[in-house]
């Protein structure tokens, strides 16, 4: 059984993607961005970890 990570992300790691620079390259899925935008938080198709804006982080345009 796996367990779902969650990731507490800010508005200065936007654009966001999926895997984070932080994860391995051999144990990668392929990268997709995820949008923040419209509600604040975004789950990965390919693994599943749920990310979420901090609390009082505003989403500006890049």
């Amino acid at each position: 059984m796996s367990e779902t990570k969650e990731i507490e992300v800010s508005a200065k790691d936007l654009p966001l993607h999926c895997p984070t620079d932080a994860v391995a390259l051999w144990s990668s899925h392929p990268r997709v961005f995820l949008d923040l935008a419209q509600t604040g938080h975004a789950t990965c198709p390919y693994c599943g970890t749920r990310y979420k804006l901090k609390e009082g982080e505003a989403v500006g345009h890049h």
